[in-house]
């Protein structure tokens, strides 16, 4: 890749008058050996797997293996058809982020946006807002490209894994990914979805990562969907002109200060947090007995 550094992304989209999700096509197809065609291709089938997974996650059984998830998405959404929500589109990107959160937890298929953990955002953001501003697959398959570039330096700079950095590593970064990628598509330019990208993350500084009974269930699904929630205002705010009065790579560099500080238990260990709360724990003591319950002949 010719950058590292979302300023270095933002200064190549500007010279050569061409948008991130653009640039990024041509440098993955460059890393990669195949043409252009091939990885937009492929990119688009990946988007075919999340609109499929939102789909899943609204018709049918999401009951996780645990019994501790499922079936909230389509709780949401119902709420939507028959109650004024208060957020509006925000209401459906919600419901489909839980959707493919839910799919992910009851064994379906998802695509890793960046983690599992955190795969309800770009697609609960992206899918609602195809169905309301009427873009094509086109359209978003090249969105998918400019969130694949944010998410190559937030990567190669910090982390993305809750082991390593908490939550605010897997929830933040799909966050920011999704927040920039939306602000592009919706005719932003790339200096504005970088903005929306720092606007985003720092929102999230310090979110710690306490999956209850070490499953990526409680809260990770409801997290998603407050994250696309809040990808729809970054990216509002990005396109209105706000700033990130932090520069974007600095505020990657301050998750990585903060994520390296944090302490073990919250990341990632179901050592602290929710996952140590008397809930939490009973919640633990129920699933160890399962499974070590014997099966009937």
């Amino acid at each position: 890749m010719r950058f590292r550094h979302l300023n270095e992304l933002a200064k190549l989209c500007a010279d050569e008058e061409i948008s991130i999700g653009a640039l990024m096509v041509t440098e993955q197809a460059a890393e990669s050996g195949q043409s252009p065609e091939a990885e937009f291709a492929k990119m688009t089938d990946y988007y075919a797997v999340m609109k499929d997974a939102v789909r899943r996650g609204l018709t049918e059984d999401t009951t996780s293996r645990s019994g501790l998830t499922g079936l909230d998405a389509q709780r949401v959404a119902a709420y939507n058809k028959q109650s004024p929500s208060n957020l509006g589109i925000a209401g459906d990107a919600m419901a489909y982020a839980l959707a493919v959160s839910e799919v992910n937890a009851s064994m379906g298929r998802i695509i890793a946006t960046p983690t599992a953990g955190s795969c309800g955002i770009i697609p609960g953001v992206f899918v609602s807002c195809q169905e309301r501003y009427g873009w094509s697959d086109e359209h978003m398959t090249h969105g998918l490209f400019t969130a694949g570039a944010i998410g190559y330096v937030i990567a190669n700079n910090s982390f993305v894994s809750g082991a390593e950095g908490g939550c605010q590593a897997e929830v933040g970064s799909a966050i920011a990914m999704a927040a920039g990628a939306l602000t592009e598509m919706q005719g932003g330019n790339p200096a504005q979805a970088v903005h929306a990208v720092g606007l985003a993350l720092k929102n999230t500084l310090g979110l710690i990562c306490d999956p209850v009974g070490g499953l990526v269930e409680v809260p990770c699904i409801v997290r998603n969907g407050f994250g696309a929630v809040t990808a729809l205002a970054a990216a509002d705010m990005a396109l209105a002109g706000v700033r990130s009065a932090i520069p974007s790579d600095e505020v990657i560099q301050v998750m990585l200060e903060v994520g390296s500080a944090m302490p073990e238990k919250h990341r990632e260990t179901a050592g602290g947090g929710l996952a140590q709360t008397p809930t939490g724990k009973a919640i633990l003591r129920n699933l160890s007995s399962l499974r070590t319950k014997p099966k009937e002949p």
